[in-house]
Protein backbone atom coordinates (compact mmCIF):
# COMPACT_ATOMS: atom_id res chain seq x y z
CA UNK A 1 0.00 0.00 0.00
CA UNK A 2 1.20 3.15 -0.75
CA UNK A 3 1.70 6.02 2.09
CA UNK A 4 2.26 9.67 2.27
CA UNK A 5 5.75 9.78 3.87
CA UNK A 6 7.63 13.20 2.86
CA UNK A 7 6.51 16.77 1.25
CA UNK A 8 7.81 14.52 -1.39
CA UNK A 9 4.84 12.74 -1.71
CA UNK A 10 2.65 15.65 -1.28
CA UNK A 11 4.38 17.61 -4.13
CA UNK A 12 4.03 14.13 -5.71
CA UNK A 13 0.02 14.17 -5.17
CA UNK A 14 -0.26 17.76 -6.53
CA UNK A 15 0.68 16.74 -9.60
CA UNK A 16 -0.94 14.56 -10.30
CA UNK A 17 -4.28 16.35 -8.71
CA UNK A 18 -3.63 19.71 -10.87
CA UNK A 19 -3.37 17.12 -13.68
CA UNK A 20 -6.46 15.20 -13.70
CA UNK A 21 -8.55 18.39 -12.21
CA UNK A 22 -7.23 21.59 -13.75
CA UNK A 23 -9.72 23.97 -11.64
CA UNK A 24 -7.57 22.99 -8.77
CA UNK A 25 -4.29 25.05 -10.05
CA UNK A 26 -5.75 28.08 -8.52
CA UNK A 27 -6.81 26.89 -5.77
CA UNK A 28 -2.98 25.81 -5.18
CA UNK A 29 -1.51 29.40 -6.06
CA UNK A 30 -3.55 30.47 -3.12
CA UNK A 31 -3.10 28.22 -0.68
CA UNK A 32 0.47 28.50 0.42
CA UNK A 33 2.76 25.72 1.39
CA UNK A 34 0.52 22.06 1.77
CA UNK A 35 1.06 21.09 5.01
CA UNK A 36 2.29 17.08 5.86
CA UNK A 37 0.98 16.95 9.06
CA UNK A 38 1.90 13.33 9.95
CA UNK A 39 1.66 12.58 13.57
CA UNK A 40 2.97 9.41 15.51
CA UNK A 41 0.32 6.66 15.23
CA UNK A 42 -1.24 5.30 18.56
CA UNK A 43 -2.79 6.23 21.44
CA UNK A 44 -2.06 9.81 21.60
CA UNK A 45 -2.41 10.89 18.79
CA UNK A 46 -6.12 9.26 17.81
CA UNK A 47 -7.06 10.86 21.38
CA UNK A 48 -5.91 14.41 20.17
CA UNK A 49 -8.35 13.88 17.03
CA UNK A 50 -11.25 12.55 19.12
CA UNK A 51 -10.60 15.51 21.92
CA UNK A 52 -10.23 18.13 18.73
CA UNK A 53 -13.79 16.94 16.97
CA UNK A 54 -16.27 19.86 17.03
CA UNK A 55 -14.78 22.89 18.89
CA UNK A 56 -12.24 25.33 17.88
CA UNK A 57 -8.11 24.84 17.99
CA UNK A 58 -7.86 27.12 20.68
CA UNK A 59 -10.53 25.02 23.28
CA UNK A 60 -8.51 21.81 22.00
CA UNK A 61 -5.28 23.26 22.91
CA UNK A 62 -6.53 23.84 26.21
CA UNK A 63 -8.03 20.61 27.15
CA UNK A 64 -4.64 18.89 25.91
CA UNK A 65 -2.74 20.67 28.29
CA UNK A 66 -5.20 19.48 31.52
CA UNK A 67 -5.02 16.08 30.04
CA UNK A 68 -0.71 16.09 29.15
CA UNK A 69 -0.24 17.74 32.82
CA UNK A 70 -1.09 15.07 34.23
CA UNK A 71 2.32 12.44 32.83
CA UNK A 72 2.90 11.33 29.20
CA UNK A 73 -0.40 10.23 27.50
CA UNK A 74 -0.59 6.64 27.39
CA UNK A 75 -3.56 4.30 28.09
CA UNK A 76 -2.52 3.00 31.02
CA UNK A 77 -1.62 6.34 32.71
CA UNK A 78 -4.96 8.05 31.02
CA UNK A 79 -6.60 4.93 32.68
CA UNK A 80 -4.97 5.88 36.01
CA UNK A 81 -6.41 9.64 36.23
CA UNK A 82 -8.86 9.78 39.04
CA UNK A 83 -12.67 10.52 37.81
CA UNK A 84 -12.90 13.55 39.81
CA UNK A 85 -9.77 15.02 38.10
CA UNK A 86 -10.85 14.21 34.60
CA UNK A 87 -13.79 15.73 34.97
CA UNK A 88 -12.08 18.99 35.04
CA UNK A 89 -10.25 18.48 31.57
CA UNK A 90 -13.44 20.27 29.86
CA UNK A 91 -14.05 17.02 27.66
CA UNK A 92 -17.74 16.30 26.52
CA UNK A 93 -19.05 13.02 28.46
CA UNK A 94 -19.21 11.41 24.87
CA UNK A 95 -15.64 12.09 24.21
CA UNK A 96 -14.56 11.31 27.94
CA UNK A 97 -16.41 7.68 27.24
CA UNK A 98 -15.10 7.40 23.89
CA UNK A 99 -11.40 8.23 25.48
CA UNK A 100 -11.69 5.71 28.60
CA UNK A 101 -13.01 2.97 26.21
CA UNK A 102 -10.33 3.61 23.64
CA UNK A 103 -7.21 3.17 26.46
CA UNK A 104 -9.47 0.58 27.96
CA UNK A 105 -9.41 -1.81 24.62
CA UNK A 106 -6.19 -1.33 24.03
CA UNK A 107 -4.76 -2.04 27.61
CA UNK A 108 -6.99 -5.59 27.27
CA UNK A 109 -5.21 -6.17 23.76
CA UNK A 110 -8.42 -5.77 22.19
CA UNK A 111 -7.28 -3.30 19.69
CA UNK A 112 -3.88 -2.43 17.67
CA UNK A 113 -3.54 1.00 16.35
CA UNK A 114 -0.58 0.63 14.90
CA UNK A 115 -1.68 -2.83 12.92
CA UNK A 116 -5.03 -1.45 11.97
CA UNK A 117 -2.82 1.25 9.93
CA UNK A 118 -1.50 -1.72 7.72
CA UNK A 119 -4.67 -2.84 6.55
CA UNK A 120 -6.62 -2.00 3.99
CA UNK A 121 -8.30 1.17 4.07
CA UNK A 122 -11.77 -0.60 4.04
CA UNK A 123 -11.00 -3.36 6.51
CA UNK A 124 -9.16 -0.64 9.09
CA UNK A 125 -12.39 1.67 8.75
CA UNK A 126 -14.49 -1.10 9.34
CA UNK A 127 -12.23 -2.05 12.61
CA UNK A 128 -12.08 1.56 13.88
CA UNK A 129 -15.57 2.46 13.73
CA UNK A 130 -16.59 -1.01 15.45
CA UNK A 131 -14.90 1.02 18.46
CA UNK A 132 -17.38 2.92 21.01
CA UNK A 133 -17.58 6.12 19.86
CA UNK A 134 -15.35 6.20 16.90
CA UNK A 135 -17.35 7.03 13.54
CA UNK A 136 -16.01 7.43 10.61
CA UNK A 137 -14.34 11.24 10.50
CA UNK A 138 -12.46 10.22 13.40
CA UNK A 139 -10.90 7.11 11.70
CA UNK A 140 -10.68 9.12 8.06
CA UNK A 141 -8.64 11.10 9.80
CA UNK A 142 -6.43 8.69 11.84
CA UNK A 143 -5.64 6.66 8.78
CA UNK A 144 -4.60 10.37 6.71
CA UNK A 145 -2.29 11.63 9.45
CA UNK A 146 -1.18 9.26 11.33
CA UNK A 147 -1.22 6.50 9.03
CA UNK A 148 0.05 8.47 6.15
CA UNK A 149 -2.59 6.49 4.21
CA UNK A 150 -2.74 8.61 0.78
CA UNK A 151 -6.56 7.99 -0.61
CA UNK A 152 -8.80 8.74 2.05
CA UNK A 153 -11.04 11.73 2.23
CA UNK A 154 -12.88 12.75 5.53
CA UNK A 155 -16.17 14.12 3.51
CA UNK A 156 -17.87 15.05 6.75
CA UNK A 157 -15.55 17.43 7.77
CA UNK A 158 -17.17 20.97 8.05
CA UNK A 159 -13.68 22.87 7.43
CA UNK A 160 -13.47 20.86 3.93
CA UNK A 161 -17.05 21.07 3.07
CA UNK A 162 -16.62 24.90 3.45
CA UNK A 163 -13.63 24.98 1.56
CA UNK A 164 -14.62 23.60 -1.53
CA UNK A 165 -17.67 25.36 -1.46
CA UNK A 166 -15.75 28.44 -1.28
CA UNK A 167 -13.27 28.02 -3.73
CA UNK A 168 -15.42 26.13 -6.23
CA UNK A 169 -18.27 29.15 -5.69
CA UNK A 170 -20.85 26.71 -4.89
CA UNK A 171 -24.63 28.19 -3.76
CA UNK A 172 -23.90 25.84 -0.69
CA UNK A 173 -22.16 24.10 1.49
CA UNK A 174 -21.96 20.03 -0.19
CA UNK A 175 -23.30 17.55 2.30
CA UNK A 176 -20.69 14.76 3.32
CA UNK A 177 -22.45 12.63 0.83
CA UNK A 178 -21.99 15.29 -2.15
CA UNK A 179 -18.31 15.98 -0.94
CA UNK A 180 -17.36 12.14 -1.13
CA UNK A 181 -18.85 11.91 -4.96
CA UNK A 182 -17.20 15.58 -5.70
CA UNK A 183 -13.96 13.83 -4.04
CA UNK A 184 -14.01 10.65 -6.55
CA UNK A 185 -12.10 12.74 -8.89
CA UNK A 186 -9.14 13.07 -6.75
CA UNK A 187 -8.68 8.98 -6.22
CA UNK A 188 -5.66 7.78 -5.48
CA UNK A 189 -4.93 11.63 -4.29
CA UNK A 190 -7.90 12.18 -1.93
CA UNK A 191 -5.33 12.88 1.59
CA UNK A 192 -3.47 15.30 -0.33
CA UNK A 193 -6.58 16.81 -1.57
CA UNK A 194 -7.64 17.26 1.76
CA UNK A 195 -5.09 18.74 2.99
CA UNK A 196 -5.27 21.32 -0.26
CA UNK A 197 -8.76 22.47 0.71
CA UNK A 198 -7.83 22.34 5.04
CA UNK A 199 -4.70 24.91 3.77
CA UNK A 200 -7.14 26.54 1.57
CA UNK A 201 -9.63 27.35 4.65
CA UNK A 202 -6.38 28.35 6.92
CA UNK A 203 -4.85 30.92 4.31
CA UNK A 204 -7.55 31.63 2.00
CA UNK A 205 -10.29 31.81 3.92
CA UNK A 206 -8.49 32.76 7.02
CA UNK A 207 -9.92 30.16 9.32
CA UNK A 208 -8.80 27.93 11.83
CA UNK A 209 -7.89 24.71 9.77
CA UNK A 210 -7.87 22.17 11.83
CA UNK A 211 -9.64 19.18 10.80
CA UNK A 212 -13.19 19.67 12.15
CA UNK A 213 -16.36 16.93 12.06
Amino acid sequence: MTTIRDMTDIEKGLTHLVAHDPRLEAIVAVSGTIPLRLSEPGFASLAAIIVSQMVSKASAAAIWSRIAAHGPITPATYLAIAPEIAATFGLSRAKAQTLSGLAQAIVEDRVDLGALLDMPPDEAMAAMTALPGIGPWTAEVYLMLCGGHRDVFPSGDVALQAAVAHAFALERRPSARQLRQMATIWSPWRSVAARLFWAYYATHMRRDALPTR
